[in-house]
């Protein structure tokens, strides 16, 4: 089957058109699966993890080594606490609007997402599925506890007076931070600085072991989750997968049950995906344009 593909440099041209017509024609069948991944974020000011090249630009903390150590967490949690104060102020952009939209027109069913920012919901959308959790949310890996991670940030800033001044003060262009926030609300910081902050602990069984609600890397999915998720696929007559590389396989498998169920999957991404050789249809151009052009095809806007 010949698969269009039109590339970014050409996303004014006549062939982004084809791509869009063709997208178009799909959505407006119904019954689509959107899968999301980081890209449809990075217009929130949320960059991804990888680079237009595919390669990881940034490497996050390891689950294995989340758990493993006090000195860890700590680490996690200092550069958690300045990131957050970031990552909590994004808003949703054009691409998570044009999604909500699509869904209330009734052309979009479930939307599942890679994502834990928990900008689809603030778009309106609904049905989401947080494949890898949600930042808004604390368990205590000890008891079980949850809490709202609102809360637990009051609470850090309580325990930690003078932190954010330490942080952004150190250097004479005012900050030891990196401009470059991470899809998970991490952020870079100095060793020497996260070694002076104060542990979070859990208000129920006071052990140290919280942790953001969401999978970290090298931690797997809840099976009930990757469950429901097949289930939907299964449902689905075309999916449609938004600003995700397919890098893992989290998201990839549902790209791969797509294909052996013999439905159409388009692909719209910044630049390649791993799933683009199971892809009907794939559209490498800016996200937030593409789908505000694919509503406006279906006189939503």
């Amino acid at each position: 089957m010949s698969v269009p593909s039109v590339p970014v440099a050409a996303a004014a041209t006549a062939s982004t058109d084809t791509g869009i017509d063709e997208l178009t024609r799909l959505v407006v069948r119904g019954g689509v699966m959107v899968l999301t991944g980081a890209g449809l974020s990075t217009e929130s000011g949320i960059p991804d993890y990888r680079g237009p090249d595919g390669t990881r630009r940034v490497t996050p903390m390891q689950y294995a080594e989340f758990i493993g150590s006090s000195e860890a967490r700590r680490r996690y949690w200092a550069r958690s606490y300045i990131g957050w104060q970031r990552f909590n102020r994004a808003a949703p952009n054009s691409g998570h609007r044009a999604v909500s939209t699509l869904q209330r027109a009734g052309l979009l069913d479930a939307v599942v997402t890679q994502n834990v920012d928990g900008l689809h919901q603030a778009a309106g959308a609904v049905d989401v599925t947080e494949l890898h959790g949600n930042l808004d949310r604390v368990v205590c890996l000890t008891c079980g506890n949850h809490v709202e991670r609102g809360s637990l940030h009051e609470r850090l800033a309580e325990a930690n007076p003078g932190f954010v001044d330490l942080v952004l003060g150190v250097a004479p262009d005012g900050s030891r931070v990196t401009s470059q926030i991470r899809p998970d609300g991490d952020i870079v910081l100095d060793d020497a600085v996260t070694a002076r902050f104060h542990l979070p602990v859990c208000l129920v069984c006071g052990s140290d072991t919280l942790k953001p609600d969401v999978v970290f890397f090298g931690e797997s999915v809840p099976k009930d989750t990757v469950g429901r998720c097949f289930d939907i696929v299964d449902g689905a007559h075309s999916l449609l997968v938004l600003g995700s590389s397919l890098a893992v396989m989290s998201g990839y498998r549902f790209v791969r049950r797509a294909a052996r169920n013999g439905i159409p999957v388009a692909i719209v991404t910044a630049s390649a995906s791993r799933g683009d050789p199971e892809a009907t249809l794939r559209l490498h151009t800016p996200l937030g344009a593409t789908l505000e052009q694919l509503c406006r095809g279906l006189d939503l806007v």
